[in-house]
Parts: C-alpha cells; structure tokens; sequence
C-alpha cells in the first residue's frame, strides 16, 4: 500500500493543498448563503470541493440540528444532547435550495438516537417539502443507520429519492474505534435493505488513512458490491482536531488510482477515489 506517513498535522502532502474556489456561480452562491444565513455542509464543513461543487448546482444540507447522539472519533460535529426536532426545517431546506436554485441536493444528518423514529420523519417531510418546492430538483439523501430499524429505514425508501446514501467510514477491524456505536455489519444490511426494497441508486463512502491496509480496503469495497452498492467514494481522512483520531498515513493519488480501477472491475457504477473525494463528491453524476 502506497502511502506517506504524517509527522506532524502540518506536514501535508502538495496534493492535498485546495485552490480558492472562484467562478460566477460560486460567487453568487456564496452571496446568497450570507444574505439568507442558509445552512449548508459545504460551508460550515469548509468542504475543499465547494466551488466546484457550486458552480455545477449542487450544495449539501444537515438537517436535525448540529448536535450528534453519537461520538465517531473521526467526525468534527458536536456530541451531547441535542436540541427538539424543528418540524418548519423541511420546509426551510426546501426554501434554501428554491432560493440557491440547486440542481441537484444532497441531505445529511447528525444521529438523533435520542428520538423513537431516529429522525426519520423529518428526513421523509424533507425530502418530500424538496419536490414540492422544487420538482426539477434531483436529490440524495446521506442518511444515518437509524439502528438498522426497518420501519425507519422504509421512511426513506418511500421518500424514493434519487440516490440514497450510508457510508461505512472505514474497514471492518477499525469500526469500533472509528465509528463508536455504529456496527459494520448493520451498515452493509441496511445498504443491502434499501436495494431490495426499490431504491433505484445506493451508495456508500469510506476514508482511508486510518490505519487500515489495502487488502482491507479491497475487502470493504467487496462487501459493499455483495449488499448491491451501485457508488463508492474513497477519499483521505483529515483529522478535525487534536481531540479526533490522528491520520496515520496519507495515501498517495497513485493508490487512489488503484482502487478506482479495482471498484470499476468489481462492477460499481462509479468510482470517486482520491485524496479530496468527499461524500458528495460529483454527486450530481450518481443518478446517471
């Protein structure tokens, strides 16, 4: 496995240095963002493929507030009690994208074990404000486990977005340490689930730099072509703070190359492997 291996956080290879975003739609994206005080992933996450992103029409959205019920070491978002469900937020997501004039939207949220449905009623109010305000919008939907609950989980298979996402974050032999109280094997069968059920596209992301190697790797992508995936995304993992689980390892874009080359021989219909792939990377050319 081809990798470089951190020193310090500051020692970041050249090719994990971002360009400025720029462009007129990314300009006026922006302008609109800041008058509207819109809530995007994109900013508040300083996304490094924003402007990118922008300037093709597509932005992600957090719903169910910015507090997690769970404590992933890799994540940056709060952990604690969350605030009470807003039943207006689909109705303002909706208005955002009006107002961005997105083509194509991405929804995530933060865990919300907290509640009986794990959110999922909002994500199906959301998703559904989306297309009533917006038909010509295409969306994905990057959802939680929700417990690998069924009647929760057909919340969103009746949503029917266009794409529906789970990650699986990481390898089998570093779940546990990466992602606390998630299960390795409940996210393959909810991604298994979600397929069987009629969602048209399925789709999952993992970050490498973990410490994982690459038959690991290799091994997950596998998995996830065995429950049915049609997309994975593979990127690098950075670390949010010093409190979050330290990288490990920067992986080289040679790597990356290889394993796109492997997930396209095993059948998935896109591959984004690469040091700044993100999970809504070129999202907009999943639904093809």
């Amino acid at each position: 496995m081809e990798t470089v291996t951190e020193n310090t956080q500051t020692t970041k290879p050249k090719w994990l240095k971002v360009k400025l975003p720029i462009g007129q739609k990314y300009t006026e994206l922006r302008g609109l963002v800041d008058k509207y005080s819109l809530n995007t992933i994109c900013t508040s996450g300083s996304c490094p493929n924003m402007g990118e992103c922008w300037g093709e029409g597509t932005a992600t959205f957090m719903i169910l507030g910015n507090v997690c019920t769970r404590s992933c070491g890799f994540c940056g978002v709060k952990t604690g009690r969350p605030e009470t469900v807003d039943w207006d937020e689909p109705e303002k997501v909706a208005r955002s994208i009006k107002i961005m004039n997105i083509k194509h939207a991405v929804i995530t949220s933060v865990d919300r074990d907290d509640i009986k449905d794990g959110g999922s009623i909002i994500w199906m109010e959301t998703v559904r404000a989306i297309r009533r305000m917006n038909p010509q919008t295409t969306l994905e939907t990057l959802i939680p486990d929700f417990q690998g609950i069924e009647r929760n989980l057909d919340r969103i298979v009746e949503a029917n977005p266009e794409v529906v996402s789970h990650n699986m974050e990481t390898v089998r032999r570093l779940t546990r340490e990466v992602r606390i109280q998630a299960k390795y094997d409940r996210s393959l069968e909810v991604l298994r689930y979600l397929k069987e059920k009629g969602i048209n596209r399925t789709k999952s992301g993992i970050m490498l730099g973990l410490g994982e190697t690459e038959e690991e790797v290799f091994q997950t992508m596998t998995d996830l072509r065995n429950a049915n995936v049609d997309v994975v995304t593979i990127g690098q993992y950075l670390q949010p703070s010093k409190k979050h689980l330290p990288v490990k390892e920067f992986i080289t874009p040679e790597q990356f190359a290889r394993y796109e080359k492997f997930g396209l021989e095993l059948g998935f219909r896109h591959v984004e492997s690469g040091p700044l792939v993100r999970s809504s990377y070129k999202a907009q050319k999943h639904i093809l």
